[in-house]
């Protein structure tokens, strides 16, 4: 039974058929090698003449439309047509009838193209191994009109691509297109209008396979990584291969017959129909070339698309899941780098994959027709064209050479800007933008050094393989007089039409030694990154929930961040020494300790962040993590609070009222629905802190992990959230919090208190509180902090005269902004981050004429021009001198002599060499100058930005032209647009050369011409905004990496990797689909030239230069993006040389804020809403207020980071809007909210600008308690940083801030929650430094902490926007029903009560 079942199918019809097809196919191959070794001696034709008809026949009946036929009928059909050709041949062999060889080629490239069409019918379908054979044909016509109709009812990103069910004829034709271009053509397209991809081409369907390929093999080498792409898409590339072979052999088919051509027109026939058979030769080899060029192209370039997107996911997947050393190695810059440009670059090499054997084969074709008419002179133009080829090898290893160290360069380059964009608005506060810029111009200066090499040597190698056909031809003319040959015009111009086909091998030759040298560089840096080390998967074992009654349990723990710690030889440096700890399920366990003491690394440990040494750290259940530096993603606030669960709304509502977010919502524009900037730019420190919180909260987790999350929100806020969130919501789970603040320390069940990576105390508040001296030390500063209270309510302030000045104002204030308030509710809102601008419409002009211009006025373009005209004179006078001086036969006596002959074409050659070598030096110069220019003015343009450009901009979008963009100005562009000038040359040089030969052929040209332009026109506007699609949606893609390397500890801590490669499998595929609409094979205008099938290739041209316009059009948008980033609306001026204040300004230090009204863009509501207060110089004025009432915007509205939208700021006399940035920022320093480090050294940190000594540094260091700290580490002042300074904590980057502004020394000093991320003695010590270098100058602090503020001489209260109290601690103090009192004493009641509890 089973036998039968598993061989019954060999009977059945359509395999029979299809052994039978097989077994012709096999008779046929085999007569054909007879052939060859037999070659049938000229007669004439009569007996043929009659059985020609029978392939013909064929191709007839397999022109048509096979939409309808089922595999069945094709299988059968394709049997009958080997039949009929084997047996055709069979008969001429055995009863030894010959025909002519014209008649041969024209039989054989009937059939040819017969079984091209077969070919096509079969497998242009069956593409999926699946599918094959199993499913009937369906119609393509009903296809696309089911496409047509569905794209009126419903979007065309909910239906898949009509190419997936398009028939042979829309597949040959590319008609399954139709419908997208005609929809480009009534409107700009969008992506919702492009169709999603095929399961196969997606990166969803592709990228399991390709990762079970390559996670199959130990290790990833380039050799394995070539393998596993190679093995992802072998069947396609095997079919790209017979495609490339028949447009190889059709290539050759007009050369080989221009002899005979030539002999026709001279009046020797052969027989009758000879010139009809020439003729449909010529026409049968054109469309076959055509036919499997378009399929040959539009296959490669689905491939590439599929490759690109499997490494991007392979390359994010690793990225999710590195180490931190490996991050330490590899940095966010470099490995978008590695994503965007190396990934990009083999994903496009696939275009070049067939061409090493390609060339081979051409030139093999050639040197047989070269041997054909020349004879043994054709030895030379072997033995020329082998050392042509021979030159690769030194250019090759010089192209790789220097193509390895640009991309090197540009990694750094990357990094750099990646980092700066990250930290603009430190840099704008602190105004050293202009510095930074200048360490990316130094990066750029030295990857252009290289790069300039790197064109150089592409333009000798364009110089040697461009004039290579007319040398090599020289040589074979030579050889042809010093052998003896004759040199008929038949045959010299067979054979220059063999030197003009064997150019595009020669010609593509270094094209593909430079792209082999910069793939194998990217794949080299894949493979790389791809074998870094991941994070250890035995760190914690993972208990089942239930399974142990322990949440968390460590012995003896080792654990270290060091890189050695793979190391058996050395002896790791330990984070975490002798970690003991059991956490039982539902415990509350507290953890403190001063900075830098291991609390943050004692979470990473649980996290398994850290490597193991040694010991074992069981977790029993699922975890959420809370980290100290928020981390928010850009989308809607509600997205990243779910952040892949389902809504519950009862749940989302309690969260929600938990963390105090309900308040906030109501204030923002779109409440929960309200997009999120980059990085959580339009939220205040304590919003992203609590959104933060509210995203562990709703996940309902067993364990969770709280890195002193209540630092960047103030004292009500934080009392609030303690009280709600770890006592209420999270009482029954087991919660591990660390914290600075003392009053959060006695609800804890467990207390760890840490110093130099060890527990050096742990129990609970009672028990440890008298057991130790460092737990006191922690209390005792607390305990000092708090005892400022009762001297500042029992004694007056400095301050209460100036407090008389300012609070008469504040009542009038307060009624202004109610009114303000009112006018705001009818003002439209909008999202701050908007969808990326993009250019509609028709590329203009201006951009093409902006690129041609920008280098040296564009004065070298008509040399350029000049140059490749001189080129294309000489060729043509080369050629037609070599036919006009040569005989059209053996008995007619030649117009010159041999010497003559080869003298004007050797000098006309030589002529031709240096207008090609003036054209390849004067290109590559104007390319290398633009793309210099270009980048200049863009960075200068984008870091001469506006805070608020950074704020709606997403990272993403500006790496996006820094890295890919500027990568096609610098190596694709400037060839694609001389390629254009260049193929309208070369068109107009051929019709010339037709207008002399044969006019009439204008009667078909006009037409034809006229037909390609109006394709063009039709086509081009579809593919236009297909291409700015793609740049458009890659941003997306960058966005969401550059997140995911930001976030990917708090993804892992959540288990949501998967998700998020689910996105950014999504975002892959969105990229894709345009690019997959877009494809170079689409572009089809060659079909409508093929009448015109002269020798001189005139189709050919015309559809080159259609397919470059399209192309040059697709790739000039990276310029128009480029320019659109040049034209930036600028800050104001740095310096106005007309208004600067004086050295010593400002000397007083009073601020007066009169009338100010602030909004961040124009479609937001305003922030702050009509403040008027004066801040006396000289005194020290604390800003209080509820998380997102406008602290932070007052602060960077005297900064100038926002400009007012009304009103004025007056510093000392002068207005601040008048005088210039960077002479305002340079005068006041600031302490931001968010601490950051920069990688380089601890000295490139606090002097970027090389202003200080080395003592002055110093002494700066051990005024905020860093000078130990440094003189520890080996380096000393130039100990590393590593990139955002993840190598320091949070509280010693606080430090360094702090270090930066007592060496700046300004007479204003903003503190923006300065200590927020110390211990409370740290705290302590950095407010005595403040005092002791800053008693007489103007102190601005936000502070959540009372304490910090507690002393100040004013306290400044905000809420919504708008002043509430003004007026100095004391009185403010004295008025119990002030809101200011309120929070004190709710501050003292939860310290007090914090305090007592163990006596009690």
């Amino acid at each position: 039974m089973s036998f039968s079942v598993g061989f019954d199918f060999l009977m059945k019809h359509l395999f029979l058929h299809g052994f039978s097809a097989l077994l012709h196919l096999l008779l046929l191959l085999f007569l054909l090698v007879l052939r060859i070794v037999n070659r049938v001696k000229e007669a004439s034709g009569g007996e043929g003449s009659k059985e020609m008809l029978r392939p013909r026949k064929v191709l007839c009946y397999i022109v048509w439309d096979q939409n309808g036929w089922s595999g069945d009928k094709l299988v059968t059909f394709s049997d009958y047509v080997v039949k009929t050709l084997a047996w055709d041949i069979y008969l001429y062999k055995t009863h030894n009838v010959s025909f002519p060889k014209q008649y041969i080629v024209s039989n054989v490239f009937c059939v040819i193209a017969g079984l091209f069409l077969c070919i096509m019918g079969f497998l242009g379908r069956y593409e999926d191994e699946d599918t094959f054979l199993e499913e009937p044909l369906l119609n393509g016509d009903s296809g696309i009109s089911n496409y047509d109709v569905e794209l009126t009812r419903k979007k065309g990103s909910d239906i898949v691509t009509p190419y997936s069910n398009a028939g042979i004829f829309s597949i040959l034709t590319f008609s399954w297109m139709g419908p997208l271009i005609a929809a480009g053509n009534k409107k700009t397209l969008d992506l919702e209008d492009v169709p999603q991809l095929d399961s196969s081409d997606s990166v969803v369907g592709a990228f399991p396979k390709f990762r079970n390929r390559l996670e199959g093999s130990t290790g990833v080498s380039t050799l394995k990584l070539v393998k596993a792409l190679f093995l992802s898409a072998w069947k396609e590339v095997v079919l790209t291969a017979l495609f490339a072979s028949i447009y190889a052999v059709a290539t050759y088919v007009g050369p080989y017959l221009i002899d005979t051509f030539v002999q026709y027109l001279n009046g020797q026939r052969e027989f009758k129909s000879e010139g009809y058979l020439l003729v449909t030769a010529f026409f049968v080899g054109k469309l076959v070339e055509c036919l499997s060029q378009r399929r040959w192209y539009f296959k490669l370039q689905q491939i590439g698309l599929r490759l690109r997107a499997v490494l991007v996911a392979m390359i994010y997947n690793k990225a999710l899941a590195l180490s931190c050393h490996s991050k330490q190695r590899q940095t966010s810059g470099e490995i978008i780098n590695v994503m965007t440009v190396d990934a990009e670059r083999v994903g496009g090499f696939i275009w070049y994959v067939h061409q090493p054997w390609l060339i081979v084969l051409q030139v093999a074709l050639a040197l047989l027709i070269l041997y054909k008419n020349l004879g043994l002179a054709a030895i030379a133009a072997f033995v020329l064209t082998l050392v042509v080829m021979l030159a690769n090898i030194p250019l090759k290893r010089m192209l790789e050479k220097f193509q390895g160290k640009l991309m090197e360069l540009k990694d750094k380059r990357m990094k750099a800007t990646s980092e700066i964009l990250r930290n603009m608005r430190i840099l704008k506060l602190q105004g050293w933008e202009m510095r930074f810029l200048s360490k990316i111009m130094g990066l750029r200066n030295a990857e252009e050094g290289w790069l300039r090499r790197f064109v150089s040597t592409n333009a000798v190698a364009s110089f040697i393989f461009l004039v290579a056909p007319s040398f090599v031809s020289l040589a074979t003319f030579g050889a042809c007089i010093l052998l003896g040959v004759p040199l008929e015009s038949g045959k010299i111009l067979s054979a220059l039409a063999t030197f003009r086909v064997l150019q595009e091998p020669i010609y593509t030759l270094p094209a593909t030694i430079s792209m082999i040298a910069q793939t194998k560089v990217s794949l080299d840096r894949i493979a790389s990154f791809l074998q870094l080390d991941e994070l250890q998967l035995d760190v914690i074992e993972k208990l089942q929930r239930g399974s142990s009654d322990k949440a968390i349990e460590i012995v003896n723990g080792n654990f270290s961040w060091d890189s050695s710690s793979n190391s058996t030889s050395t002896t790791p440096t330990l984070n975490l020494e002798d970690i003991n700890l059991e956490v039982p399920h539902g415990l509350r366990v507290a953890v403190c300790g001063t900075v830098g003491s291991g609390k943050s690394s004692l979470l990473s440990c649980i996290l398994g962040e850290i490597p193991k040494i040694s010991g074992t750290l069981k977790l029993c259940g699922s975890k959420a993590y809370v980290a100290q530096s928020p981390w928010i993603q850009s989308g809607k606030i509600q997205e990243n609070i779910l952040f892949g669960k389902e809504m519950d709304r009862e749940r989302y509502e309690r969260v929600l009222e938990a963390c105090t977010l309900n308040k906030d919502l109501q204030i923002l524009p779109f409440g929960d629905q309200t997009v999120i900037g980059e990085r959580g730019i339009n939220l205040s420190g304590g919003q992203k802190q609590r959104i933060q919180i509210a995203r562990a909260l709703y996940q309902d987790a067993d364990i969770y992990l709280f890195d002193d999350p209540f630092s960047a929100v103030d004292a009500h806020t934080g009392s609030h959230l303690f009280k709600e969130v770890i006592l209420g919501i999270l009482s029954s789970k087991t919660v591990i919090y660390v914290t600075h603040q003392v009053e959060f320390l006695p609800a804890a069940d467990l207390i760890l208190v840490m110093k130099g990576g060890r527990i050096i105390q742990a129990g609970k508040y009672n028990d440890i509180l008298n057991s130790g001296t460092n737990f006191m030390e922690l209390v005792g500063a607390h305990e000092k902090a708090l005892s400022a209270l009762s001297k500042t309510s029992s004694s007056d302030s400095e301050g209460d005269d100036a407090a008389e000045c300012a609070n008469g104002k504040v009542q009038k204030v307060e009624n202004q902004g109610c009114e303000n308030d009112k006018e705001d509710d009818t003002r439209p809102k909008g999202q701050l981050v908007q969808e990326e601008e993009r250019e509609k419409g028709k590329v203009g002009y201006s951009v093409y004429w902006k690129y041609i211009t920008t280098a040296y006025g564009g004065v070298l373009v008509p040399l350029i021009l000049l140059a490749q005209i001189l080129f294309q004179v000489f060729q043509i006078g080369s050629n037609y001198w070599m036919a006009w001086a040569s005989p059209v036969s053996a008995d007619v006596k030649p117009p010159v002599g041999s010497f003559t002959l080869i003298i004007v074409y050797s000098a006309l050659a030589i002529a031709s060499a240096f207008s090609i070598l003036a054209r390849a030096m004067l290109l590559n110069t104007v390319g290398y100058k633009t793309a210099t220019l270009f980048f200049k003015k863009m960075h200068l343009c984008i870091f001469r930005a506006p805070m608020s450009f950074f704020d709606s901009t997403p990272s993403g979008r500006i790496l996006n032209r820094a890295s890919t963009d500027q990568s096609a100005v610098d190596l694709s562009i400037p060839y694609q647009v001389g390629a254009f000038a260049f193929s309208i040359i070369r068109l107009l040089g051929v019709i010339a050369v037709m207008s002399q030969v044969a006019w009439q052929i204008f009667i078909i040209f006009v037409p034809v011409i006229a037909a390609c332009i109006w394709y063009q026109q039709y086509y081009i506007s579809c593919a236009r905004e297909l291409a700015r699609l793609i740049g458009v949606c890659k941003a997306p893609v960058i966005q969401n990496f550059t997140e995911t390397l930001l976030g990917a500890t708090t993804i892992r801590s959540f288990d949501q990797e998967s998700r998020f490669q689910e996105t950014n499998m999504k975002l892959n595929d969105a990229y894709s689909r345009p690019k997959f609409h877009v494809a170079e094979g689409v572009i089809d205008p060659a079909i409508a030239g093929l009448a015109v099938t002269y020798g001189l290739n005139l189709n050919t041209l015309q559809a080159a230069v259609v397919w470059i316009i399209c192309n040059m059009e697709n790739k000039i948008i990276s310029v128009e993006r480029m320019i659109q980033y040049s034209n930036i609306p600028n800050e104001p001026a740095l310096v106005i040389e007309t208004n600067r204040p004086s050295s010593s300004w400002p000397s007083q230090g009073q601020v007066d804020i009169l009338d100010l009204k602030v909004r961040y863009a124009p479609h937001m509501p305003l922030v702050l809403r009509g403040l008027t207060c004066t801040f006396p110089g000289g005194l020290k004025t604390g800003i209080v207020g509820r998380t997102g009432c406008g602290k932070t915007t007052l602060i960077q509205t005297i900064f100038r980071i926002v400009e007012p939208a009304a009103g004025q700021i007056i510093i000392d006399g002068i207005n601040i809007s008048s005088i210039g940035l960077h002479d305002l920022r340079s005068r006041l320093s600031i302490i931001p909210q968010d601490p950051t480090m920069f990688e380089g050294t601890i000295r490139s940190n606090l002097d970027p600008l090389e202003e200080y000594t080395d003592e002055q540094i110093w002494e700066a260091l051990d005024k905020c308690q860093l000078g130990d700290e440094v003189r520890k580490k080996k380096g000393k002042l130039d100990s590393t940083v590593s990139e955002n300074g993840d190598n320091w904590s949070m509280g010693e980057r606080q430090l360094v801030c702090l270090g930066r502004v007592l060496l700046k020394k300004s007479k204003i000093l903003v503190l923006d929650e300065a200590t927020a991320s110390v211990d409370t003695a740290t705290d302590n010590l950095i407010q005595t430094t403040l005092k002791q270098h800053f008693f007489d100058c103007t102190v601005l602090t936000i502070a959540h902490r009372i304490t910090s503020v507690l002393d100040s001489d004013m306290v400044l209260l905000l809420s919504h926007g708008l002043i509430e109290e003004y007026d100095s601690p004391t009185r403010l103090l004295e008025n119990k029903s002030s809101s200011f009192a309120q929070l004190v004493a709710e501050y003292t009641m939860r310290s007090n009560s914090s305090l007592e509890k163990p006596i009690g």
